[in-house]
């Protein structure tokens, strides 16, 4: 029996990478508002407020109602202020933050759309479906990455973990169902709870149409481009896993043996598949669902 289908993705480094160098962006932007300072010093600038800030308000400062906003303000000023004399021009703040919250910042991979937006068009998308395909995103991530996929152009829903889900009768379908970013959760890839955090929101979906969630009706497929905290994370979580060729030094132990399947890695006893982009996804594995023509 053809059993239904969670396919969740990772966000940064898989689905979308910075337009240039973070540091670079922000020394450019920086500079063309008077501040002079060097890429070399915003990077390493950069990674000590990180740090700092990180520390002194944990999780994008969601843990001490700061919020993300208020928290990557501090980030900024921290990093440039030790290079500035006098106050940081008014506009460099929001403008970075805005920048990094949009396709300003941000450029998505090119099999990403094409491949998303097909999927969204197959009949398994639809509730009444039998088998059905749900897509959803897992990240480590403040609250922004919904913003940054639509910017990209992407349908992303609203859902969120937290979210209330109510059914809403004659809605377009999206690309992406829901969003669990850490920020939301409390806790980051690797940890079982966050991909946990997937399956009940998918719980709440399917109740909000009618229906139950049962683990065994349901396939669960999280795909991302690191090792330890995407492919190893979901496996622990009782997930199966693929890594997506982005360009980082890849251990296979096993040659491909399909379309576009560049080869296989041995993680937690498991053979994870290494793809060369999306839309080998349709290919390997007999998960048709993913097939986007």
């Amino acid at each position: 029996m053809r059993r239904n289908l969670l396919l969740c993705v990772d966000a940064f480094g898989t689905l979308f990478r910075p337009r240039s160098p973070i540091a670079e962006q922000y020394g450019m932007v920086a500079r063309g508002m008077g501040v002079k300072i060097s890429d070399d010093e915003v990077a390493k600038s950069f990674r000590s407020a990180f740090k700092e800030t990180s520390k002194a308000y944990p999780n994008y400062g969601k843990a001490t109602d700061m919020g993300a906003r208020q928290w990557w303000t501090e980030v900024i000023t921290k990093t440039f202020q030790p290079h500035h004399q006098g106050s940081l021009p008014s506009d460099l703040t929001p403008n970075l933050i805005n920048r990094f919250w949009s396709k300003e910042g941000y450029t998505a991979f090119p099999d990403v759309l094409s491949y998303l937006q097909k999927l969204s068009a197959q009949p398994s998308r639809l509730a009444s479906s039998s088998p059905r395909l749900v897509v959803g995103v897992i990240t480590n991530s403040d609250d922004r990455v919904p913003d940054v996929l639509s910017s990209l152009g992407l349908r992303v829903n609203h859902l969120r973990h937290g979210s209330k889900v109510e059914k809403e009768a004659g809605q377009e379908q999206e690309d992406i169902d829901f969003c669990i970013m850490s920020y939301d959760v409390g806790c980051e890839k690797p940890d079982n709870k966050i991909f946990d955090a997937a399956t009940s929101l998918l719980s709440s979906i399917l109740d909000s149409e009618g229906s139950v969630y049962r683990k065994e009706d349901w396939e669960l497929l999280y795909v991302g481009d690191e090792v330890k905290k995407d492919a190893q994370g979901a496996i622990d979580a009782g997930w199966d896993a693929v890594i997506v060729d982005r360009g980082g030094e890849k251990d296979m132990a096993y040659e491909g043996d399909a379309p576009g399947v560049e080869g296989f890695m041995d993680v937690g006893g498991k053979k994870v598949p290494i793809l060369k982009n999306f839309e080998a996804l349709g290919t390997y594995g007999g998960h048709y669902l993913l097939a986007s023509e």
